[in-house]
């Protein structure tokens, strides 16, 4: 039999196998319970999105390096803004982040860690608000630290 004549052999075998008795999906190796649907389809409803916040990575705030990863649930973070993109389904946004209370923030849509570097030896704090397109804050995190004395330069 030819290469091609088994290998769709095969396939009817597993389509067979796979419409017989009803079996519940076997969640993917490392999903959690609850798992949600592939963020590639519109959703008729979805719930309210999250942000959750790592604190900062011990052996890099030790050199004077913050680096903090973040992820979002319920929302994609892609770098894309304005009105139209609300009606974007699966959701999508992205986040501002302030240092230290500053005056000013900026936006990030990369869904990368944040990564600061250079601030002073002393305690320290991140606001990360996650954003629609619009720049509606959606939720938000606060992050307080301290980076040690530390000597070197990175």
């Amino acid at each position: 039999m030819p290469v091609f004549g088994k290998l769709a052999l095969a396939a009817a075998v597993l389509l067979t196998a796979a419409c017989g008795a009803p079996q519940a999906a076997p969640a993917p190796p490392g999903a959690a319970a609850g798992w949600s649907p592939a963020p590639v389809v519109p959703l008729p409803s979805q719930p309210p999105p999250s942000l959750l916040v790592d604190a900062p990575l011990p052996e890099q705030l030790a050199m004077g390096l913050v680096v903090l990863r973040y992820r979002a649930e319920n929302l994609r973070i892609v770098p894309v803004y304005g009105p139209a993109a609300l009606d974007v389904s699966p959701r999508i946004g992205h986040i501002h982040v302030t240092v230290d209370d500053a005056a000013w923030h900026w936006a990030d849509g990369s869904g990368e860690p944040l990564i600061i570097q250079s601030l002073p030896a002393g305690p320290h704090k991140v606001w990360i608000g996650l954003a629609d397109p619009t720049h509606k804050i959606l939720d938000e995190k606060t992050v307080n630290f301290v980076v040690p004395v530390h000597s070197g330069h990175n």
